[in-house]
């Protein structure tokens, strides 16, 4: 039997559409479960991670431009150049600080309840002039290939694990895939002009992020 889905809903209620888009990938529990069998396993290798994805960020100047912003939080900040302690290395070590933060909220979250989708939600809003600071407006192609390239590193770390067996490889890749793709539709909808931008899960608060969290 076709189950109705309310269109309005999806535009209006993050966990509506995360629920929605829960089912039509197929990400359930079990998937979060294999995301939290992962952290013994990727958080020691996520200074590399977080060190190759600027490393990339940094290797076309149309997504380095970003780091060489004054974002909100570093107006009153004074560089250094004498000791190397410039404003763009200032911003980055933040970020990658944040991008460390995030990768291991994912793999520790146990519930993926309202207040940690509304976290997800944050991450894709604060990255643009919709998330309370007209300095960031980060084009999309740039946030999409950034969590592509970050699922590539993820899954290689899964796939070359001497600790997993190869269904247990796969099952965790596949797991990856989702949670990239839930991010990506948290991330896009706050592109889109058909979101609700004054919308949250019900009965909780926003999660106030100031600054822009990794580009």
């Amino acid at each position: 039997m076709t189950e109705h889905i309310d269109k309005t809903r999806l535009n209006n209620d993050i966990r509506y559409r995360f629920d929605f888009i829960s089912k039509l990938i197929d990400f359930s529990q079990d998937d979060v479960t294999r995301l939290n069998s992962l952290a013994s396993i990727i958080t020691p290798l996520l200074p590399m991670v977080i060190d190759s994805v600027y490393k990339k960020l940094f290797a076309f100047d149309t997504t380095k431009r970003y780091f060489q912003m004054r974002n909100d939080g570093f107006e009153t900040f004074t560089p250094n150049k004498e000791l190397g302690i410039t404003l763009d290395f200032v911003q980055t070590e933040f970020r990658k600080d944040m991008l460390s933060v995030y990768l291991k909220s994912i793999l520790t979250q146990r519930e993926w309840n309202d207040s940690f989708l509304e976290y997800l939600s944050r991450v894709g809003q604060i990255h643009t002039n919709k998330g309370g600071s007209a300095s960031i407006n980060v084009d999309y192609i740039y946030m999409n290939a950034l969590f592509c390239f970050l699922e590539q590193l993820l899954s290689d770390i899964v796939w070359n694990s001497e600790g997993l067996q190869y269904n247990d490889k796969r099952e965790c890749m596949r797991a990856i895939s989702k949670f990239v793709w839930i991010q990506n539709d948290l991330l896009t909808m706050h592109f889109s002009s058909t979101w609700n931008s004054g919308s949250t899960c019900q009965s909780i608060p926003i999660v106030k992020l100031t600054k822009c969290l990794f580009i």
